[in-house]
């Protein structure tokens, strides 16, 4: 198995793409740490959990870590879509602190167990809407184009230290945080028809691509912003 004792943390792996993450890496034999706000009752047993809130960012991180850290996800995000008129300063700032500041911190404080390992892996969660225009996305896609911008300056700073960084940039997905995009057949059947491949995102499809990036299969590509979209940020396919 290619994640067997390795250790990977996992910041925001409750539900969703994190929790998928979870229980793949898990059955790969990963030593999974995670931290978030709470515990999953689907999380295997094995799992090593520490209760965090990104926007209470706190030291203790560093010491819940191992000694080597051989991957790092920050799954953490927000969907706000409102008019921009409507965007609220304070809107702004959380979004920032939970996308982009709450990743580097992150980064900040596992560094010493990152470095420590003969390689290491760090991914971070981007959008389709950094880098495609859509209405109502402003917060959002400000913030997750600070993300992409994040994870390029690391990947070249850290590369001498055999740490590699990329991000994954999904379109919309069948998670928790996206459920009122997706509440009714309705909206079900419009989020598909706007992809170029008739369906939106499923978990598993932008966790297999994170593990991808975590895993040594990937190891000669950093600094890399990989789209996982069904197709919208790229293509037109009607005229």
């Amino acid at each position: 198995m290619r994640f067997n004792n390795k250790n990977i943390l996992i910041i925001g792996g409750s539900s969703g793409i994190g929790l998928d993450l979870v229980q793949y890496l898990s059955a790969q034999g990963a030593n999974v740490f995670t931290a978030s706000r709470g515990r999953s009752p689907l999380w295997p047993g094995s799992v090593r959990y520490l209760e965090f809130d990104v926007l209470n960012f706190t030291k203790g991180l560093s010491s819940f870590l191992p000694d080597e850290l051989h991957g790092l996800l920050y799954c953490v995000g927000s969907i706000n879509l409102k008019p921009f008129a409507r965007i609220s300063e304070a809107e702004f700032i959380e979004d920032l602190k939970l996308n982009v500041i709450g990743a580097a911190l992150a980064v900040q404080q596992s560094l010493n167990s990152l470095k420590a390992a003969p390689w290491a892996s760090i991914v971070l969660i981007s959008s389709v809407a950094a880098r495609r225009g859509m209405p109502f996305h402003a917060s959002i896609a400000a913030a997750k184009a600070a993300v992409e911008g994040l994870a390029i300056s690391l990947a070249a700073e850290l590369s001498s230290n055999r740490i590699r960084v990329n991000a994954v940039a999904p379109s919309l997905t069948a998670t928790p945080l996206a459920s009122k995009l997706l509440n009714t057949p309705e909206k079900m059947e419009a989020a598909a028809k706007r992809h170029p491949l008739g369906k939106y995102g499923q978990p598993k499809d932008i966790s297999a691509a994170i593990a991808f990036l975590l895993s040594s299969e990937s190891g000669w590509i950093t600094g890399q912003i990989i789209p996982v979209d069904g197709g919208i940020g790229s293509l037109i396919t009607s005229f």
